[in-house]
């Protein structure tokens, strides 16, 4: 289950980033999942309450968005909602050559601490 591996670098990259604020608890995470990154929501969350045990991130909200996938047509252009499982070929004019825009995304995008704002990492792509 890669589901726990990525549980655990949330945990780790949040700790270390609150760390050199000086902040204490953490709240909730709030992570941008896309559709065709191959994670399971319900079980990136129960990873995520084991992982944080003992942290200061224990009892902090997981809070995901799905990224829906999309793609561009290399020949024509067209831009669509690939879907899952992922369609590939372009519905304008068929075409294979189908670059992906969205839905592989697994990132941080906010952090809300107990003893303060929300932080914000900036923003990169897993």
């Amino acid at each position: 289950m890669h589901e726990m591996s990525i549980a655990m670098a949330v945990v780790e990259q949040v700790e270390e980033a609150v760390g050199q604020a000086g902040a204490g608890a953490v709240e909730a995470v709030h992570l941008e999942v896309g559709e065709l990154a191959g994670v399971v929501p319900e079980a990136l969350a129960f990873c995520f309450e084991l992982v944080c045990a003992g942290t200061v991130l224990e009892g902090a909200e997981l809070v995901t968005e799905t990224v829906p996938g999309r793609a561009r047509c290399g020949p024509c252009s067209a831009e669509w909602a690939v879907g899952m499982p992922p369609d590939l070929l372009c519905p304008q004019c068929g075409g294979a050559r189908a670059e992906l825009l969205a839905g592989r995304e697994l990132r941080i995008t906010a952090v809300r601490r107990a003893d303060g704002p929300a932080y914000a990492p900036a923003h990169q792509e897993g």
